[in-house]
């Protein structure tokens, strides 16, 4: 029958394709301790040694990216924890381009991104996932913890597979600038696109895009670009002396405002005369004014 209710073996292997699902997806949790702050618990007992096994027999990702990070892990375990404390803060406690923050890549220090964070909280309430109250929910591991958690609770491999996709473009940006560093730290980013799904020629692609923009850098930073930069038009130091000094702007000031003042008073001809010969003149040539006044206004400083 179409609609027979499920045998105890159907039952058994939907319970085995769970736990196998969730037994693949503890490498998120490996994933996230490696990523994560190096701290004392990290190389306490055989901690290292565990991961190193579930990264080998893990089938979500390839042999290759398998081999890198168990290079990461015998790096680990060859400085040890104080060394390994320092080399992690000189990579991802240097500034923002290797934070391991998601929402400060997409939304930087704007108020979207507290609003994000926010909804990433509900959404771990909501699954029963606590975290500690000092941590932020967009921290890339405290994430993969969730997602490890949640392979776990739902046995939904497919949802957790596409989560991760969400942040794949992240975690590409990521993996480039640790390679280009040339840090063991960029195996884990390529882990996760992989278990994503994703191309690890996304990687490839940002990495040349950074190295575009090197090229650029380069280019503009070149003696040839330096001289061109500041090749300027030759300067006219007399005409710039002529133009800015003082005592020309304010001559160009006169001339405009009396430009202005003849324009305003068209039918008050106005004559400039020597005062010395006036006496000598003023039988012989009266000034016609409309108003007697302006000219006594005007010698005097005053608006007309």
């Amino acid at each position: 029958m179409s609609d027979a209710t499920p045998t105890v073996e159907n039952t058994n292997i939907e319970q085995t394709n769970i736990q196998s699902n969730s037994h693949d997806m503890k490498l998120l949790k490996v994933i996230s301790l490696l990523m994560d702050y190096p701290s004392h618990e990290l190389f306490a007992d055989d901690t290292l040694d565990v991961c190193k096994d579930l990264v080998k027999n893990s089938r979500l990702i390839s042999p290759a990216v398998r081999g890198e990070i168990a290079d990461l892990i015998d790096s680990l375990t060859n400085l040890g924890e104080l060394e390994a404390q320092a080399r992690y803060d000189s990579l991802f406690e240097r500034g923002r381009t290797l934070s391991l923050w998601l929402f400060e890549h997409v939304h930087g220090e704007s108020r979207d991104r507290g609003q994000a964070m926010v909804d990433l909280m509900a959404q771990y309430e909501q699954a029963g996932f606590a975290i500690d109250a000092k941590e932020l929910p967009d921290y890339i591991p405290m994430y993969l913890e969730f997602l490890a958690y949640q392979a776990v609770a739902t046995g939904d491999e497919m949802q957790v597979r596409m989560d991760i996709a969400d942040v794949s473009h992240i975690l590409a940006v990521l993996g480039a600038r640790l390679i280009d560093k040339q840090s063991e730290y960029a195996s884990l980013f390529k882990a996760l696109l992989q278990v994503a799904g994703q191309p690890l020629s996304l990687i490839d692609d940002e990495l040349a895009n950074m190295n575009k923009s090197e090229a650029v850098k380069l280019a503009e930073d070149s003696l040839e670009a330096i001289d061109s930069e500041w090749e300027e038009e030759m300067v006219d130091f007399l005409g710039a002396e002529q133009e800015n000094c003082p005592s020309n702007q304010t001559k160009q000031h006169i001339a405009k405002t009396l430009a202005t003042q003849a324009q305003n008073n068209v039918d008050v001809p106005v004559h400039w005369v020597d005062f010395a010969t006036t006496a000598q003149t003023s039988k012989s040539a009266d000034i016609p004014l409309k108003n007697p006044s302006a000219l006594s206004h005007n010698l005097q400083g005053e608006p007309l």
